[in-house]
């Protein structure tokens, strides 16, 4: 499938793709606590309802990329579902994986790149993002790719900082740009990565900008769902049958 410009911000391939292991790199041990600190909790909530948005029922085979340290995975492991997770960063797919185990489930782990994935076509009934797809360098490649795997009539469901209210624009600017890189600083360690976590969510597209994307992906019936006033929206689609 060819690609198409969607109009929002690009930064160069290499350059996102270098600062993003970086930032993942240095991050993977705070991670979860640095999750709860600049969401306070709320971004439970929100992984809570993609998960009862994909609709996923006992047996069906799931893939949740760039899995992280393992939250989605988990909760749809626990809804019965067969559940593989990749990500493209080795320490925290370590990290989603002994989570799991942890939780005495058993999940396949694989480290790949979302725009590379290593499965068949029409392989899973639900592919799931969580705060994953903005990191990916060529973000339509990924969905298309994420689509390939899906089988028929499957639901791809992506989570994601999103494009706020506009009258809590310049709060939300204050706080992203100015508070997350003090938290980061004094609890990871790393101002920088948590100025990249900025950058990033101000680059990625508008929630109608995305459901383009998904659209052009090859999924239909796509709708989002806005959390928090737009700060996060969640994205559903189905794979034409």
């Amino acid at each position: 499938m060819s690609e198409t410009n969607f109009g929002f911000q690009r930064i160069p391939e290499e350059e996102k793709a270098r600062r993003v292991r970086g930032v993942f790199d240095s991050v993977a041990g705070r991670y979860d606590l640095m999750n709860d600190l600049m969401s306070l909790g709320l971004h439970r909530l929100w992984k809570r309802f993609a998960v009862l948005l994909a609709h996923v029922r006992p047996g069906e085979r799931v893939l949740d990329v760039a899995a992280g340290s393992g939250d989605l995975a988990r909760a749809f492991a626990a809804r019965g579902a067969e559940v593989c997770l990749t990500d493209i960063n080795r320490a925290m797919l370590e990290r989603g994986r002994d989570r799991m185990l942890d939780d005495g489930r058993l999940a396949l782990a694989v480290q790949c790149d979302a725009e590379r994935l290593p499965f068949p076509s029409s392989s899973f009934d639900c592919v799931s993002v969580g705060f994953g797809l903005r990191n990916m360098t060529r973000m339509e490649a990924a969905l298309a790719e994420m689509t390939r795997v899906l089988k028929p009539s499957g639901r791809l469901l992506v989570l994601e900082f999103s494009h706020v209210w506009k009258p809590l624009q310049a709060p939300y600017d204050l706080y992203s740009l100015h508070v997350l890189p003090w938290l980061g600083e004094r609890v990871a360690g790393d101002a920088g990565a948590y100025r990249y976590l900025a950058e990033s969510i101000r680059r990625h597209p508008d929630q109608e900008t995305l459901r383009a994307m998904l659209e052009h992906a090859g999924l239909a019936r796509v709708e989002f769902f806005n959390l928090a006033a737009g700060v996060v929206a969640v994205h559903r689609g189905y794979k034409l049958g």
